[in-house]
């Protein structure tokens, strides 16, 4: 397993922020200190039992399509957002709902690869508003010792707890149904 360090970026771009709020007022006593800024282990594979939060990215259904699972080693709760900051997983959402509706996940499926319809045609996914039926990235939690379930928040607000797991998964005519890990 291939273990890095890396600091938390929201924790930093908040002691940046508080930094330069703090130089604004004058006030020496609220400058943030190095403590405040947290660093993790990460780890190139899942979490055992609740250790960490596990966070996985699957597009095995599409060709060429691979299945990848990080362990962020924290015993304190992450915004799945921040957790896939930290993974180096970058998400797309579409022209017409934002960030609401992932499009993309690292660049897939990218705009110009056909993905193969049931019916035998072949679909661009151009990001401009809902993907289609047949061929989507969903999110899902699995919580310590529970079963996957679709995320009930987005990226945004989602909250992820020590011991808990998050996936996008890439469905493909309905194939994966759900997360296998």
């Amino acid at each position: 397993m291939t273990s890095t360090l890396r600091t938390v970026a929201a924790a930093a771009a908040s002691a940046a922020l508080l930094f330069t709020l703090v130089a604004c007022t004058g006030s020496p006593d609220s400058t943030p200190t190095p403590a405040e800024t947290k660093t993790v282990a990460i780890l190139d594979s899942a979490c055992g039992d609740d250790d960490g939060i596990t966070v996985a990215v699957d597009a095995s259904s599409l060709e060429d399509g691979d299945s990848k699972a990080w362990c962020i080693g924290t015993d304190e709760t992450l915004a799945a957002a921040d957790a896939l900051t930290l993974v180096n997983v970058t998400t797309e959402g579409t022209d017409e709902y934002g960030d609401e509706v992932v499009c993309r996940v690292n660049g897939v499926p990218a705009e110009d690869v056909a993905i193969p319809a049931a019916d035998g045609s072949d679909y661009f996914e151009t990001c401009e508003s809902m993907p289609a039926a047949f061929a989507y990235w969903s999110l899902w939690i699995k919580p310590a010792d529970g079963e996957w379930a679709y995320a009930e928040e987005g990226l945004s607000t989602l909250q992820l707890e020590p011991g808990e797991s998050l996936e996008l998964l890439f469905t493909l005519n309905g194939e994966p149904a759900a997360p296998t890990t």
